[in-house]
């Protein structure tokens, strides 16, 4: 049977303990008591461990469970993946963010474009603790050893004079030969950057700033596709070249 997976939020070499709602869950709702054996990520590394002591407390911040680590075990690595979304509706975005976690992405980065809806863009940045535990609890769900990193959002041009990874590729609706796969057959994979649009698109001086910083435009394909749908279906792409 497979073990129930938690990711610590604090650790040493040889222990880990959860905190806040995690371990409220554990010991309200699970019932956990020392001596039962868990998978604990910590640290970036998945271990065997084994409950030494459980703490309802008053509260659900008060709440802690602490593990002994044991063996290491065998687990996967986070894609190569950096995305940079441009910030568009939040319910679609976060079902963005949470299929991305899960499908294995390393970094994501809201990006505030140009065709931001102005409240959106306004409101991102109150957003990003949401983002950040959404992607955690994919990561748990998916049973992923890390967890994405959430920048905070970002304006686009900032974001371009930072971006190292050798591989830069920029969903275009414009672009009508070039493919995602053909791009990704004759670039290195070492680290890929991913671009993904607002609704409504790149401007076209967006558009002129990726090609200074030496992104390649590509295409999905005929059909206009949803932001959302877009970065999922890059990432399934992208990911079969990665494996």
């Amino acid at each position: 049977m497979t073990r129930r997976r938690w990711i610590a939020d604090t650790w040493t070499a040889t222990t880990a303990t959860l905190t806040g709602d995690q371990a409220a869950h554990l010991a309200r709702v699970l019932r956990a008591t020392p001596g039962q054996i868990f998978d604990v990520v910590a640290g970036g590394f998945l271990h065997r461990a084994e409950i030494t002591s459980v703490s309802a407390g008053g509260d659900d911040k008060d709440s802690e469970v602490v593990f002994t680590l044991h063996e290491e075990l065998e687990s996967d690595t986070a894609l190569p993946l950096h995305l940079l979304l441009a910030v568009f509706k939040f319910d679609h975005m976060e079902w963005a963010i949470e299929k991305a976690t899960e499908l294995g992405v390393a970094r994501i980065t809201p990006i505030l474009a140009r065709r931001t809806d102005k409240h959106l863009a306004q409101s991102a940045p109150k957003r990003a603790e949401r983002w950040r535990r959404i992607a955690l609890e994919s990561s748990k769900q998916s049973r992923r050893t890390t967890i994405p990193s959430i920048e905070d959002p970002a304006p686009l041009k900032l974001t371009l004079e930072r971006e190292t990874s050798p591989t830069r590729i920029l969903l275009s609706e414009t672009e009508q030969a070039t493919t995602i796969a053909a791009a990704l057959a004759s670039s290195p994979l070492s680290n890929i950057a991913l671009a993904i649009g607002p609704e409504g698109g790149w401007t076209a001086e967006e558009m002129a700033l990726f090609t200074s910083h030496m992104w390649q435009h590509v295409t999905l394909g005929p059909r206009i596709l949803r932001a959302e749908t877009a970065a999922i279906a890059a990432i399934a792409i992208t990911s079969s070249h990665l494996l």
